[in-house]
């Protein structure tokens, strides 16, 4: 799906965030816990999700290792020297991961799908990725084999999780020349008695009713609530804190876990904005404040 704004505003502000990423990035002063080690390698006995940044999550379900859009990398870019770095570290370090069975990826951008992680996985977890329409041969270039692709409303069933691939409202390229080739998408984990949504990047759409009517309700929603500044650039592909309630309530989720944010340097916003704009928007609406998990990066939550 085509963002609103015109070719050069889109590359202006891409040129200006890289120009200010590279020679001067903004940093944070974000918490990290690292791991609940003990409660992670628990599993089978313990369902999980623990944040380790930006869109990757460890989710543990019914016995099952799922990680969604894993980036360990410095840098969400095609090169090590410039682009978005890393302003939080990994809240939960590669080494200390427990045997991972599946990897979600939800599309092909660059702080989403990180060439140098998904091929150190493949090495030494040799999980089953699943991906939407297009990223099959993406991975087969790297010599990644075991690779389902999906198209919106198909489904797997990968150690006993149903996997589902759904609609977002986003779009996709990981260079000029290949805008809108792959897929993209969110994905919903369905296991034995609960149920995980990751919207992996999305603008609020009309989608996310239909994804709530269709497989909901959920026990967790995943929902991005960073990088919506500036609006004509942002609007069209990503949901700001506020729309992420709204999303919430859309899918039929019970708790929200606040994703893409405090990770990487992307947009214009404060990089600790996000968080303090959804709490505000949880008491206008008079949420149940346990409803929000606004996790620190690497912590656990059992769910």
């Amino acid at each position: 799906m085509a963002a609103s704004a015109s070719a050069w505003v889109r590359w202006s502000f891409f040129v200006s965030r890289v120009w200010a990423a590279t020679f001067h990035p903004r940093t944070a002063n974000l918490p990290v816990v690292g791991g609940d080690l003990e409660a992670i390698r628990r599993n089978p006995a313990t369902d999980t999700v623990t944040w380790v940044g930006h869109a990757t999550l460890l989710i543990q379900l019914d016995g099952v290792n799922v990680l969604t859009d894993p980036q360990w990398s410095d840098r969400a870019s095609p090169v090590g020297f410039a682009g978005p770095k890393r302003v939080t570290p990994p809240g939960l370090a590669f080494e200390d991961l427990p045997p991972i069975h599946v990897v979600l990826i939800s599309h092909d951008h660059y702080d989403h799908l990180d060439v140098a992680t998904v091929k150190r996985l493949a090495q030494t977890h040799r999980p089953r990725f699943l991906v939407p329409l297009g990223l099959r041969a993406w991975f087969a270039e790297l010599g990644i084999t075991e690779v389902g692709e999906l198209d919106w409303w198909q489904s797997r069933t990968v150690s006993g999780l149903t996997l589902t691939c759904v609609p977002a409202h986003h779009f996709s390229g990981r260079t000029l020349w290949d805008r809108n080739r792959r897929l993209w998408s969110g994905w919903a984990v369905a296991g034995r008695a609960k149920r995980f949504y990751f919207a992996g990047d999305s603008a609020y759409f009309g989608g996310f009713a239909e994804i709530g009517a269709r497989l909901g309700p959920f026990d967790v929603a995943a929902i991005p609530i960073g990088a919506y500044l500036p609006p004509v650039i942002m609007k069209a592909g990503h949901t700001t804190p506020e729309e992420a309630l709204g999303a919430l309530a859309d899918v039929r989720g019970r708790r929200l876990v606040p994703i893409h944010w405090g990770t990487f340097d992307l947009a214009e916003e404060p990089i600790e904005e996000p968080p303090v704009r959804l709490l505000a928007e949880a008491r206008r609406l008079e949420l149940d404040a346990g409803r929000v998990w606004l996790l620190k990066h690497g912590e656990t939550r059992r769910w």
